[in-house]
């Protein structure tokens, strides 16, 4: 029996968030365990007259991938994946893992190594994305969104029948006006954006964080479901000399199959300069230290999605909980005026509705987790 949610989120991604239309040259990726949402964005994007092409992949590769490949494979740059990401309109992505522990015992060295190498790729993606971004014309859009498995259920520690349930009602999937909902939200952050525009100093402040961090110059963007799916935050990248202090981070940050607990860090003029964690710390040091940019801020986030209240292991939806912040350490979206340049994104969110604020401008902005402003 079909789930009509399914067909609600993809019918919100193919016309609301992606954008497609006709013509346009598709790539749908995911894994196979997503096939019931990959189908329907595929008959979506039909029903559209656009083209439409999949890249379904098999559970385990990249696990055979960094346990067998050489230094040359591993830092292969692949001719055709660099084509691909120069040549599609639309690029839709839909996270689906089996097992999202299978890389923890994986050298984080060949990670960064592998990382490091998809980097042009990673720049394409980003200058084709702020073009779109820019023009509304020519350029790339793209969707990542998520396919409810039983190992992001257990991540979350949740039945997979009520999993499924928090990710469809996230996605404003489980009840019909899903568009309408995300619209709605779209203006909501549109407000937030006007009032932090211009501003110059963020200040958080919570037990274990006092940091400070310069938006001087810098455009936040507001996000409403265009690109993460589902998504609610507002985001800029921060001055690179600017930002100042230390933050403990409230929960453990994820990255590549691993999970880092404890994570906290100290900056000083905008470069991490102690970084520690109670698990993982040197899976930790080595991401920092895969190249210049990797410890610095790219990413300053406020997460604005009340409708997601809980952490459940997974960024995509961490990062928008509503009353938190996150900074990610390396790579800036050139469109928010960031000019930080790495192979690393590394979003790592901090909880402030239990004794947290943060000021701009010296003026109150957020209590708690609740907006002052």
């Amino acid at each position: 029996m079909e789930d009509v949610r399914i067909d609600r989120m993809a019918q919100t991604i193919v016309g609301y968030s992606a954008r497609v239309g006709r013509g346009d040259l598709v790539c749908i990726r995911g894994g196979a365990t997503a096939s019931p949402l990959i189908r329907a964005l595929y008959r979506e994007c039909l029903d559209r007259r656009a083209f439409p092409y999949t890249q379904v992949a098999l559970p385990g590769l990249d696990e055979v991938f960094y346990r067998h490949a050489n230094r040359a494979q591993l830092t292969h740059l692949s001719p055709i994946a660099q084509f691909e990401i120069e040549r599609v309109d639309v690029l839709i992505s839909v996270l689906s893992e089996t097992n999202t522990c299978r890389l923890s015992e994986v050298n984080p060295k060949k990670q960064a190594a592998a990382s490091k190498s998809r980097q042009p790729i990673m720049e394409t993606f980003m200058r084709r994305a702020a073009q779109y971004d820019r023009t509304g014309k020519k350029g790339l859009r793209w969707t990542l969104t998520l396919f409810p498995t039983e190992a992001y259920a257990q991540d979350a520690e949740m039945s997979l029948r009520d999993y499924e349930k928090f990710v469809f009602a996230a996605c404003f999937a489980d009840k019909n006006g899903s568009i309408a909902r995300w619209k709605a939200l779209d203006a909501r952050q549109c407000a937030v954006v006007r009032y932090l525009k211009g501003r110059k100093v963020a200040k958080i402040h919570a037990p274990g964080t006092d940091l400070r961090v310069g938006i001087a110059g810098r455009k936040f963007l507001n996000c409403p479901g265009r690109h993460n799916f589902p998504d609610g935050e507002v985001f800029t990248g921060p001055q690179e000399g600017k930002v100042d202090g230390t933050i403990r981070y409230s929960f453990p940050a994820c990255l590549s199959g691993r999970e880092v607990e404890g994570v906290e860090l100290a900056f000083e003029k905008g470069r991490v300069v102690k970084a520690a964690a109670g698990k993982n710390e040197a899976f930790l040091r080595s991401m920092i230290g895969m190249d210049a940019g990797a410890g610095r801020v790219g990413e300053f986030a406020i997460g604005l999605n009340y409708g997601i209240d809980r952490f459940t292991k997974n960024t995509l939806f961490d990062e928008k909980i509503g009353g938190t912040v996150h900074l990610a350490l390396g790579k800036g979206y050139p469109e928010s005026g960031s000019r930080n340049d790495s192979a690393l994104h590394w979003d790592m969110v901090c909880d402030l509705r239990k004794k947290g604020e943060v000021w701009v401008d010296g003026r109150l902005f957020s209590k708690n987790g609740k907006l002052r402003v």
